[in-house]
């Protein structure tokens, strides 16, 4: 490769970093790692495991971003020195090293510009994947199974951790259905691009007569919705109205105006209390069961989002994504980006990256 084009193509990469950089903000990612190192080291960080939990994964994946983000301003920096030595020297074998670096830094900053494009609302969530065995009977049934096994070794293969929370075990072999967590930042985003119809093709071992059997099996990826026990509620949203407690019949209870009732403006949500003697008691426990009256309201829109997002299943046939091979030729290959890869085995082994980067970036440019 020509000097020139050597110089042409560093300055490329060189500024494509510059974009990544600019998209990730390492500078604010750096101030959050610095909140979150506080946070783990504050004494009490166990006194709630499922809080601390949360609190050192998330401080460790910013910690590993912005190592793998500043490794490889360092590589592509680098770069030009190897660049500037091999020619130097006229060494082939110092040229041939240089020119396996800078091809593994094109294949890594590839890699990283995907991550770039999740910028979805619920990208960044952790993943809960569905997997059910379709069309197809018991060969449907392993499918699942081995599609669930394709996962748990691409999140294994990338030390994410995984949680399996049920699996219905199919009678002859395989799975009926399974969910499971990805328990990691933009697991969403990543794997969202995952969800349709997969199709196997091949001879199957539960056929007697050794024949062709075609079967599905169907991914649903959804964003973990994060829920807190507490709802903030600006007072300015508030109507606070007080009256006369009353009983049975229309006999006073008591001879203030103690009972309170309050209606969430926003909302319109109304409730009331005039059990307490108080007109502050009555207003705090008004505004407890509002607070459960909102979450609650809360959980149902966030639930009716992720069924939207679940989008139209479709039949077997009319929403494949990705069709698996195995005879009369061995391909697995997505109906959508036109990736491919000639090794089946490969890809059940968990080597999937290449077609979710591929999903990522034919998602992104079908919202343009």
């Amino acid at each position: 490769m020509a000097v020139v084009d050597i110089s042409e193509e560093l300055k490329s990469l060189s500024s494509t970093m510059g974009s990544i950089e600019a998209v990730l903000d390492l500078d604010a990612l750096r101030g959050d790692i610095a909140v979150l190192e506080e946070q783990a080291a504050a004494p009490s960080l166990w006194d709630d495991p499922e809080a601390a939990q949360k609190i050192t994964s998330k401080l460790s994946h910013l910690q590993a971003e912005v190592r793998k983000a500043e490794a490889l301003r360092g590589r592509i920096d680098d770069l030009e020195i190897l660049f500037e030595l091999a020619e130097a020297e006229g060494d082939a074998d110092a040229l041939a090293e240089a020119e396996a670096e800078l091809e593994s830094v094109r294949k890594a900053l590839d890699e990283m510009e995907v991550r770039t494009l999740l910028s979805g609302e619920y990208d960044a969530r952790e993943a809960l994947v569905t997997i059910r065995a379709e069309a197809g009977g018991v060969d449907a049934a392993d499918f699942a199974e081995r599609l669930q096994r394709m996962y748990l070794r691409w999140a294994e293969r990338h030390n994410y951790k995984t949680e399996v929370y049920e699996t219905a075990y199919a009678e002859e072999a395989g799975i009926k259905s399974t969910t499971f967590a990805v328990e990691v930042p933009y697991a969403y985003g990543t794997l969202s691009v995952e969800q349709g119809t997969h199709r196997l093709v091949r001879v199957s071992p539960f056929d007697n007569q050794g024949r062709r059997q075609t079967s599905f099996a169907g991914v649903e990826v959804l964003p973990v919705v994060e829920q807190t026990d507490h709802v903030e509620i600006d007072e300015s949203d508030l109507r606070v109205d007080v009256y006369r407690s009353s009983g049975p019949g229309g006999q006073g209870v008591n001879t203030t105006d103690s009972a309170v009732r309050l209606t969430h403006l926003p909302t319109g949500i109304v409730v009331s209390c005039q059990n307490e003697r108080s007109q502050i008691q009555n207003k705090a426990s008004a505004m407890n069961v509002l607070q459960a009256k909102l979450l609650e309201r809360r959980r149902q829109e966030e639930q009716a989002r992720m069924n939207a997002l679940k989008g139209d299943g479709g039949n077997s046939w009319g929403n494949q994504m990705r069709s698996y091979v195995l005879h009369p030729y061995q391909m697995v290959k997505d109906l959508r980006t036109e990736f491919e890869m000639g090794n089946p085995e490969a890809v059940f082994n968990g080597e999937i990256d290449g077609f979710i980067e591929a999903g990522i970036r034919w998602r992104k440019q079908s919202e343009k």
